[in-house]
């Protein structure tokens, strides 16, 4: 078969987004690896797929899939902004705020008057069982109200973690100098271990400001890219809840920079960057 895509990138986190809006789309596991892979296909962190809202409330459904493993998984906040430069560059929508509906969510994407977007991204959870967490025999300690998990890596150190759900796994990790934190041997580690059993994203953050940080995300099925927009969102929330950070923080990443908002618990996230398409294409399947 013969498909139609755009290449795009939110903070060098990069997609491959097809259209389904008019006929369905059914790629096969290998199809979307092929997609994914960047020497023998296009080449993406994650495949995004445009199709018709399920429901009268929204304006579209947005479908996620892993550029390495082909699996459909539940969020991506850099993928949900160039979703909406998506629909408004190809005239699938002429709203400046679009509502759309994941596996097991519902987002507002926002396009903003500087071209960037914002994405309510919802609110955070905490409970060890959203992500899931397997915490039987541990005991974490509490820092302003805040659990934080001692995580005993395989051959490895034990590293504290934070949890967070942004409608995906995270495990925020603080460290004194992200240049030299060795992620590309922690993160599959913890990414891996077994008391996630879905597996979880693994992320490196370093406290700059109280309105700053640096982070590095290990993504689960991934490993490690240029931006995280959930894993942004993660970091930051982390951060507020522990006291490090205020309500509205610039996230540094290899990628470029995102903003995170958040007023605290009960308050809606709210992450802002940029959206950008790089070319269009046709690859056969």
């Amino acid at each position: 078969m013969e498909l139609k895509f755009t290449k795009m990138h939110g903070a060098g986190n990069d997609f491959v987004v097809i259209d389904a809006t008019k006929a369905p789309l059914a790629l096969s596991t290998a199809q979307l690896q092929r997609l994914g892979d960047r020497r023998f296909g296009v080449g993406a962190d994650q495949i995004l797929v445009v199709e018709k809202a399920t429901r009268p409330d929204v304006d579209f459904r947005y479908r996620i899939f892993n550029g390495a493993s082909g699996a459909e998984v539940e969020h991506c906040g850099n993928g949900a902004r160039c979703f909406v430069r998506y629909v408004r560059d190809h005239g699938l929508s002429d709203k400046d705020v679009v509502r759309v509906e994941t596996v097991n969510n519902l987002l507002e994407l926002r396009l903003q008057g500087d071209g960037r977007v914002t994405v309510n991204m919802s609110q955070p959870r905490f409970v060890p069982a959203d992500l899931p967490f397997k915490h039987e025999g541990l005991q974490p300690r509490t820092m302003n109200g805040y659990e934080i998990w001692p995580l005993a890596l395989p051959n490895g150190p034990t590293v504290d973690v934070a949890l967070v759900s942004m409608g995906n796994p995270h495990a925020v990790m603080r460290v004194d100098n992200l240049n030299q934190t060795p992620v590309a041997e922690l993160g599959p580690l913890v990414e891996s271990h077994v008391r996630f059993p879905r597996k979880v994203n693994a992320g490196f953050m370093q406290v700059q400001s109280h309105s700053a940080i640096a982070l590095r995300v290990y993504e689960r099925d991934a490993g490690e890219t240029l931006a995280c927009g959930t894993g942004a969102c993660a970091a930051v929330v982390a951060g507020i809840r522990l006291g490090w950070l205020g309500p509205k923080v610039n996230v540094e990443t290899h990628g470029g920079l995102l903003t995170v908002e958040w007023a605290g618990p009960g308050a809606d996230v709210f992450l802002t960057g940029p959206a950008v398409t790089v070319f269009e294409g046709e690859i056969s399947l």
